[in-house]
């Protein structure tokens, strides 16, 4: 199994090849709401030496209908049912915003999320986990969808809004928000190069509520006071 990553012009219609990964890629759970096949799944049948035009997962998204099991699948020739929904993810990483996305390390002591039925995400780090400095930066994915770009972009940005990290590191989830609710976003009128300028130019200011700020950093204080008196 791989993983082909390419770029679309909409206007022209053409596609330019980037790279492939012999792998899944960690956003695989949006090609698996586009087309309602487990990959992971998919690929272990295959593992076994079960051919995909008998996998029911394949054959319905051929247009097959459930009760015809020996049809065959011209794979090359044949057209899959096109997908009526759009789906977009967003990475949650210990990634500082404000400092070049430098990754971050410490106790993670809440996450809030609210999965939705047109928004959902998992996690690797619970309650009172922790990112270590050596790992992997990302410990979260949330996907949107819906019927159109734009649908699924505003279930997206809902959902971040009403996310909440709470702990030592720092996380680029209102930066997000903030990007996708940016008019070039919104108008789909950006380049590869798009986030590299913003991050430059800092276009993207998070505004922090000044007495929250006080509050946190004075309940931090108070925690670290009571535990080096233990």
């Amino acid at each position: 199994a791989g993983t082909v990553e390419y770029l679309f012009n909409a206007e022209s219609g053409e596609f330019y090849f980037l790279e492939l990964n012999p792998r899944l890629q960690v956003e695989h759970p949006v090609t698996e709401e586009l087309t309602q096949v487990n990959l992971p799944a998919t690929q272990l049948q295959v593992g076994m030496g079960i051919p995909l035009e008998k996998m029911p997962q394949i054959r319905r998204f051929y247009g097959k209908a459930e009760d015809d099991l020996d049809s065959p699948i011209e794979f090359l020739e044949d057209n899959y049912v096109y997908p009526e929904k759009h789906v977009i993810a967003a990475r949650i990483t210990a990634e500082n915003p404000d400092d070049g996305f430098k990754p971050t390390s410490g106790k993670i002591q809440r996450i809030k999320f609210q999965s939705s039925v047109q928004c959902w995400g998992y996690f690797s780090v619970g309650a009172n986990g922790g990112i270590h400095e050596f790992a992997d930066s990302q410990f979260g994915h949330v996907f949107a969808h819906g019927k159109n770009r734009e649908d699924a972009r505003k279930m997206l940005m809902l959902a971040l809004r009403n996310m909440d990290v709470v702990g030592d590191i720092r996380n680029p989830v209102e930066y997000l928000g903030e990007l996708l609710g940016m008019q070039a976003f919104i108008g789909n009128t950006i380049t590869t190069s798009w986030l590299d300028g913003i991050i430059r130019e800092r276009t993207v200011e998070l505004r922090y509520d000044s007495a929250a700020v006080v509050f946190y950093a004075a309940v931090f204080r108070a925690l670290q006071t009571a535990n080096s008196r233990q």
